[in-house]
């Protein structure tokens, strides 16, 4: 049968067009939507492997964590030194990014456990667990940010060094955008949603450090005020940030997925020769990589032939999707009910 013979009658009433079912914005606001909204549709880069993903999960925080200590530390001198409540914060915020990377870095090292008796999906969940311990560690230092501004109001105190200041705001943004970048990269290589917001995360600490150049800035052209309005906006920065970060993590836990993903699955199982639509299909993350199940239709007659057909469409599908692990196909008959066997839901595992 022609891969193309097939008048792809399925019950997903999509037009399949191969494209993704939604477009991005252009012009300044497209610009702005790629620095924060990173998402990338080319599977062509991915790590298949689980292991070898994971294992790049892992350097990737090691690296990361160990660029932010660094900063975070050449920041709290310069606090200690000019009294700004604003590069205060900015420290408090940056030294919690670089403890987010540890929960992260055990979730990998525990979702390569194999899966058991008790746990007969793995392990992977522990990427999303260590995801709600970064919220709450944002949280905090969102509300310790904010009160030391709040403070500052009814206790003001001289900010010295200012130019120092200025300098320790734009080493806080080299340091994140270094890490955004890095973590961005890696995370949509290995599928890692937690590691993406991670690096988005970064990106928006990055620009909060511009704004305490900013609060500098006012401080010297006399507007005391400046530091800790900036250290507020900071704090209002990251509650931000943490909303996204919640909805990102919310519908991997109730195992949402991107629609282009789901386009791919399709349209490599509609290209797939002797299958004539799809019934069912169904995808989710579990921490960086993804399972499923299908139900296709096919006129084939024997066993063989649907299992022939079965493997066919999980090449096509890891093709697609190279951090799929796990895809169950189940071929049904249009032609002859009883051409399979009553028992021969068959099935086919990756």
């Amino acid at each position: 049968m022609s891969a193309h013979s097939h008048d792809h009658e399925h019950a997903f009433d999509h037009d399949h067009d191969h494209g993704h079912g939604h477009t991005h914005p252009t012009g300044f606001k497209g610009f702005l939507y790629g620095l924060f909204v990173p998402h990338s549709h080319d599977a062509a880069d991915s790590i298949d492997d689980a292991l070898e993903a994971s294992t790049e999960g892992v350097r990737a925080l090691k690296i990361s964590m160990g660029i932010l200590l660094v900063t975070t530390v050449l920041q709290l001198v310069v606090t200690v030194f000019s009294g700004s409540i604003a590069l205060f914060a900015d420290t408090v915020h940056n030294f919690a990014d670089a403890l987010t990377a540890v929960p992260l870095w055990i979730a990998f090292i525990l979702g390569r456990r194999a899966a058991n008796r008790r746990y007969t999906y793995g392990y992977g969940r522990a990427e999303d667990l260590a995801g709600l311990f970064i919220i709450a560690v944002v949280a905090i230092s969102a509300i310790v940010a904010a009160w030391q501004s709040i403070d500052r109001f009814f206790h003001p105190q001289p900010v010295h060094n200012l130019w120092w200041v200025v300098i320790a705001g734009l080493i806080g943004f080299a340091g994140n955008e270094a890490v955004a970048i890095y973590r961005i990269r890696v995370g949509q290589r290995i599928g890692s949603a937690a590691l993406v917001a991670d690096g988005v995360h970064a990106r928006i600490d990055g620009f909060t450090s511009l704004a305490v150049v900013i609060g500098g800035f006012g401080v010297m052209i006399g507007f005391p005020l400046a530091d800790p309005i900036v250290g507020l906006l900071i704090s209002a920065a990251i509650i931000v940030l943490l909303w996204g970060t919640v909805r990102s993590l919310g519908r991997r836990l109730m195992d949402g997925i991107e629609p282009g993903l789901l386009h791919r699955a399709e349209h490599a199982l509609h290209d797939t020769p002797g299958i004539e639509g799809i019934e069912r299909l169904q995808l989710r993350w579990i921490g960086h990589r993804l399972s499923g199940n299908a139900t296709i239709t096919t006129s084939v007659v024997t066993l063989t032939e649907a299992d022939q057909i079965a493997t066919l469409a999980q090449n096509a599908l890891r093709h697609a999707i190279p951090n799929l692990d796990d895809i169950k196909i189940t071929p049904r008959p249009t032609t002859s009910p009883g051409s399979l066997p009553e028992d021969a839901d068959h099935r086919r595992h990756l």
